[in-house]
């Protein structure tokens, strides 16, 4: 499970234990808890074959807990995954700031607690990740011994795990470091004889659980309590042993205990009519659970347990993968992020190697995205398959039946001709994806070993074929609007720009990633006697209506251009009009006009981004201009005008406010990086230097807000 990162995997499966015959990482694990005073961590190491960081020891919680990241693909968003991309130490102060930065975690452990994680790094190669986490006693910060300790003991634990590597000595996952249940019975967990009588003679009952939540101890009243003997509850969970209690509102509570560390509890009813209180007292090795009667408690839409209820259907494994995806997919927005998420989340936690989703469309299945078939002939074997062909692909959509084959015998038996035999693989799982009770296609899980499917393993899959299908319909949706509005967007814009007497021109637009990813931002050139106008602006929001009214406002300085007017008679025409449409929508503005002959532009400015000058020499200015209030607030704005010259070779810089301003980023600041940028620059040509200034700006990386640039060079030859 070692693996070397820079930009392949591979190494050898490590060693379980060091020169000595010592467990390596339970031993690195169980120190370094200690000498930070965490209370669990994990241990992951690289898959040798796949960017996946696989989970090979963990303490101080049930390996259930952590179920859905088990196997986590390096891209994924949570905190071991990032850790290794980003080669730092990653801190999480608590339960809103896990809520805030990784969702995913948070709608599966909605529990206060805080967390490091850290990657196993020597050199230029990787091996893997550590977390720990600590009770929500913990302060929000880090501290800086807190912080030297944890990396300290993973550079020495990755300086091992690299001289594993060098050895060719495996490094094999290893138990978990959990609390066994104590043997002896009643009388041996207590440690004595008159400590037994003693809990015996208590009015309340007393009951201890290790870290599996499995019942060690249990006094005689908490036996007559429950309902059982003592003998019947000893090493058995209590939601499966006591059948009013199988709920999972009441297991979340014993997760939450463990997790936070905090005293817990709830009230659960024992039929007919008792009501019994469970108080939880966590530590680290378990937890002491005191029941006793409670007074009757209206629980509204809680129906009362059926008395021979049985084992619950799905254990913490299940209701962990299912929430974990669920949290997932919400993230989705276009058919391909369905893809990759599921790709990411489900195919690395159910260990299958290959993923195919296939989407019906006109009576055919189509491939909408695959992951991890070499063979490409089998993947357009499965596209435009009939519904009605006798395939696995197609039965199960037909039938709303999922289908799974543990061996290619089992697949052949039951589809002689199938045509994607040839795909390499000896195991599969069909998952129809049915949403809003119509078929929108399937989703295949590929093995590359036969695998057996138990009944809790096809309970889940099925579960998260359905999750797939309500976020396949809705990215599907999505694409859909997506395309709608970029086709408006690009009907919008100038499709060119015009060649224009003495200057050469270059723009560059991008959408904000919020929303619909269409919005108001707009630019043009119009091409006048004897020189030319240009435009740049912004329209609040980032919808249809923005762009509509961009639309109206482009188009009416254009005609107000052409008909003559000056620069501050356009933006004052322009102002009123926008104000008689009565949008409610403000917008700013920046328009100038060219006079080749002069060498010089007249501009006029209302509530927009100053521009920036880059002259002959190299030297950058922010133009300082005279100008008005935003367009659409006051009908009796005056926009002046400013005359700036422009040499031949000068640079005029003209964007919105989505390159310089994002959340955190000191607006100054941004422009000076702008200027630095356009500065060195040189003489590149002006469509190299748009994508430079885009490429460099963190504003529009984040792209919180739409991004225009229009670039102005004088040319010497005119």
């Amino acid at each position: 499970m070692v693996a070397v990162s820079d930009g392949r995997t591979s190494g050898q499966r490590p060693a379980a234990t060091g020169p000595l015959g010592r467990p390596l990482l339970s031993l690195a694990l169980a120190a370094l808890l200690d000498e930070v005073h965490a209370h669990s961590g994990a241990v992951y190491l690289l898959a040798p074959d796949q960017p996946v960081l696989e989970m090979a020891v963990m303490a101080g919680m049930p390996r259930a807990f952590a179920a859905p990241w088990e196997r986590v693909g390096l891209s994924a968003p949570i905190p071991v995954a990032q850790a290794v991309r980003e080669r730092r130490l990653i801190w999480v102060g608590g339960e809103e700031e896990m809520a805030r930065r990784y969702p995913r975690i948070a709608v599966v452990l909605p529990y206060p607690f805080a967390l490091a994680a850290m990657p196993l790094a020597a050199g230029a190669t990787a091996y893997g990740a550590v977390f720990v986490t600590w009770p929500d006693a913990h302060p929000p910060v880090l501290s800086d011994w807190e912080r030297d300790h944890l990396t300290a003991a993973c550079d020495r634990l990755a300086l091992r795990l690299q001289r594993a590597a060098a050895e060719h000595r495996p490094v094999l996952p290893e138990p978990d470091l959990l609390a066994a249940p104590p043997a002896g019975g009643v009388a041996g967990t207590l440690g004595s004889a008159e400590a037994v009588r003693m809990a015996a003679r208590l009015p309340y009952g007393l009951v201890s659980l290790d870290l599996h939540g499995r019942l060690s101890f249990a006094n005689t009243a908490a036996a007559d309590l429950l309902g059982l003997p003592a003998g019947e509850l000893l090493g058995t969970r209590l939601w499966a042993s006591v059948p009013w209690l199988n709920d999972p509102m009441y297991e979340d509570r014993y997760r939450a205990a463990l997790l936070s560390q905090h005293v817990t509890s709830f009230v659960a009813l024992r039929p007919p009519g008792d009501w019994l209180s469970f108080r939880m007292y966590p530590s680290t090795t378990g937890l002491t659970v005191r029941i006793s009667r409670a007074r009757p408690v209206a629980e509204p839409g809680r129906g009362t347990p059926r008395p021979g209820a049985g084992v619950p259907a799905a254990g913490l494994v299940t209701i962990s993968r299912v929430l974990g995806l669920a949290g997932a997919l919400t993230e989705a927005v276009g058919v391909a992020d369905v893809v990759r998420l599921v790709a990411d989340e489900v195919v690395p936690a159910v260990g299958s190697r290959a993923l195919m989703i296939l989407g019906s469309q006109a009576g055919r299945l189509h491939v909408l995205g695959h992951r991890g078939y070499d063979n490409l002939r089998a993947v357009e074997d499965f596209h435009g398959t009939p519904l009605t062909a006798p395939t696995p692909s197609a039965r199960v959509l037909s039938t709303g039946a999922p289908a799974f084959f543990e061996c290619r015998q089992q697949l052949e038996r039951l589809y002689p001709v199938r045509q994607a035999v040839r795909d390499g693989f000896a195991a599969w799982a069909y998952l129809p994806l049915i949403a809003s009770g119509r078929p929108v296609g399937t989703c295949v899980l590929a093995y590359a070993e036969p695998h057996p499917f138990p009944a809790d393993e096809r309970a889940v899959l099925t579960s998260l074929g359905s999750l797939i299908a309500q976020a396949l319909e809705r990215a599907r949706l999505y694409d859909a609007k997506h395309r709608l509005a970029h086709g408006l967007q690009q009907a919008l814009l100038p499709h060119t720009l015009p060649r224009l007497p003495g200057f050469d021109a270059a723009a560059r637009y991008l959408p904000a990633t919020q929303g619909m990813e269409i919005g108001g931002d707009f630019y043009d050139l119009v091409p006048t006697r004897p020189g030319a106008a240009a435009v740049i602006g912004d329209v609040q929001g980032h919808n249809v209506t923005a762009a509509g009214l961009m639309g109206q406002l482009r188009t009416a300085v254009r005609a107000y251009t052409t008909v003559g007017q000056e620069p501050q008679d356009v933006m004052a025409s322009t102002n009123r009009l926008l104000m008689d449409l009565g949008v409610e929508l403000f917008a700013s503005c920046l328009y100038l006009r060219l006079d080749p002959a002069e060498r010089c532009a007249v501009m006029s400015r209302a509530g927009h981004p100053p521009p920036l000058l880059r002259r002959p020499d190299g030297r950058v200015r922010v133009l300082d201009l005279a100008g008005g209030p935003l367009l659409g607030i006051d009908p009796a704005a005056a926009y002046p005008t400013t005359r700036v010259e422009l040499p031949p070779g000068s640079v005029l810089a003209l964007y919105t406010d989505g390159l310089v301003e994002s959340p955190g980023t000191d607006i100054e600041d941004a422009l000076a990086e702008l200027g630095r940028r356009l500065g060195e620059a040189g003489d590149a040509p002006l469509g190299d230097l748009a994508d430079l200034l885009l490429r460099h700006s963190a504003a529009a990386r984040e792209r919180v807000d739409d991004v225009a640039v229009l670039l102005l060079r004088a040319r010497a030859d005119d």
